[in-house]
């Protein structure tokens, strides 16, 4: 894909008008417009990485730093889950390295 294409790159960018749960100055947060638990928000670099794969680890770090501001933000004082898909095989619908928090309802792994 082209980031020019992007609709994460897009929403970085505010060339897509998007709900900002949390920005800095390189990660944007927001609600997923298709949400599998009461919260769902998706945590994005604004530099494109097209999956963790790609990603150096400093921004690996503060992806994961900005989940718990997420969390704390939330006020998720119950638990969550994080969830990164990479490929296709895993999931991942966009190809664009992004993080789902989920919180709200009970997980169970299993899945199903």
């Amino acid at each position: 894909m082209n980031k020019s294409d992007c609709i994460f790159c897009k929403i970085a960018n505010k060339e897509i008008p998007a709900d900002l749960f949390l920005e800095t100055e390189e990660i944007v947060a927001f609600n997923d417009i298709n949400p599998q638990a009461p919260v769902h928000i998706l945590v994005v670099p604004k530099k494109h990485y097209e999956n963790l794969n790609e990603a150096d680890e400093k921004t690996l770090l503060k992806l994961l730093l900005v989940v718990k501001e997420v969390a704390a933000k939330a006020g998720i004082t119950d638990g969550y889950r994080t969830i990164i898909n990479t490929g296709k095989k895993a999931g991942q619908d966009v190809p664009h390295l992004h993080l789902h928090v989920l919180a709200g309802r009970l997980f169970n792994w299993p899945p199903g």
